[in-house]
C-alpha cells in the first residue's frame, strides 16, 4: 500500500498482462472489472476489513451489489498504470467505494463506483457495517458523479443468446459464482468484430442473486436508448443485469 495523505486510500501499480487483455490487445472490458475487484479487495485487506477477517470476527462477509464504470481509455497490453481505491461513505448497511485508474502521465483511464453490502455469514441477511470497525469518518471526496440507474428493459425468448452451467472453477470462497464471472458472461454476448469496432464508454452491473454450482444460467441481450442490456436468469429468477454504452 503506497503512502498517501489519507490511509483509507489504497494505491497500487498494475500492469495489463496477457491474461488481462482481450482481442483488441487492450485491457478487456470484463478484465477491467476484475482489476477493479482486485484493487477493492486489497483496499479492504489493507484496512483490516476483508472477508477473511470479517468471517472470523463478525460472522459476516462482503457482497458487491452494483458497479458503474466510466471509461476514458482502456490501457494497452503491458501498459503500467496506477490504481487507487477508497470508500467514500459508511451508510449503515452499505458503503460506496470509488476507484480511479491513471496512466503514467496522471491522465484518468477509468473511474468507478461500487456499492458494497455486509451480510451475516449464517443467515445471509444484511448486517450493519456500523457494528464493525469499518471506517466511519475521514472519507475522501467521491470522484464519481453519476448515480446508479434503475434498469427499465424487457427481454423475450427472441433475445436469448446462450446458456452456461456454473462449475467449480467459476466459484469463489463464498461458494457461489464469482462476481467477475457474471460480467464475463455479460460481455460474452458480444462478438469479436463488435468489440474491435466499438469502444466501451460506460458499463453498469447489478448483482441480484447468488448462483451455486451446477445451476444453469441463460443469457439474454437487447438494445434500448442506444445501450446494450444483458439479463442473466437462473430458472425463473433474474440474477444479474448489465448495461453497456459504446
Amino acid at each position: 500500500m503506497a503512502e498517501t495523505e489519507n490511509s483509507i486510500i489504497y494505491s497500487q501499480k498494475r500492469k495489463v498482462s496477457a491474461s488481462f487483455m482481450d482481442c483488441t490487445a487492450k485491457l478487456g472490458i470484463s478484465h477491467a472489472a476484475g482489476m477493479i475487484q482486485d484493487n477493492l479487495t486489497e483496499c479492504f485487506g489493507a484496512m483490516g476489513a476483508d472477508n477473511y477477517r470479517f468471517n472470523k470476527e463478525y460472522n459476516a462477509f462482503w457482497v458487491f451489489t452494483k458497479t458503474m464504470v466510466h471509461f476514458e481509455r482502456r490501457p494497452d497490453w503491458e501498459e503500467i498504470f496506477l490504481a487507487e481505491t477508497f470508500p467514500v461513505n459508511n451508510a449503515v448497511f452499505r458503503t460506496e467505494v470509488n476507484s480511479v485508474f491513471k496512466d503514467r502521465n496522471g491522465k484518468i483511464l477509468l473511474t468507478t463506483n461500487t456499492e458494497c453490502c455486509c451480510l451475516d455469514l449464517t443467515s445471509h441477511r444484511p448486517k450493519k457495517i456500523t457494528d464493525t470497525d469499518f471506517p466511519r469518518e475521514n472519507f475522501p471526496a467521491s470522484v464519481f458523479e453519476n448515480r446508479f440507474n434503475k434498469f427499465d428493459f424487457e427481454t423475450t425468448d427472441e433475445d436469448y443468446v446462450y446458456s452456461q452451467q456454473v462449475r467449480c472453477q467459476l466459484m469463489d470462497m463464498s461458494n457461489h459464482l464469482n462476481n467477475i464471472e457474471y460480467v464475463k458472461m455479460g460481455v460474452g454476448v458480444l462478438d469479436a468484430d463488435f468489440i474491435k469496432s466499438h469502444e466501451i464508454k460506460e458499463m453498469e452491473v447489478h448483482y441480484m442473486g447468488e448462483c451455486k454450482e451446477f445451476q444453469k444460467l441463460k443469457r439474454y441481450k437487447t438494445e434500448k436508448d442506444g445501450k446494450i442490456f444483458v439479463r442473466i436468469r437462473e430458472s425463473d429468477r433474474t440474477v444479474f443485469e448489465m448495461s453497456m454504452s459504446f
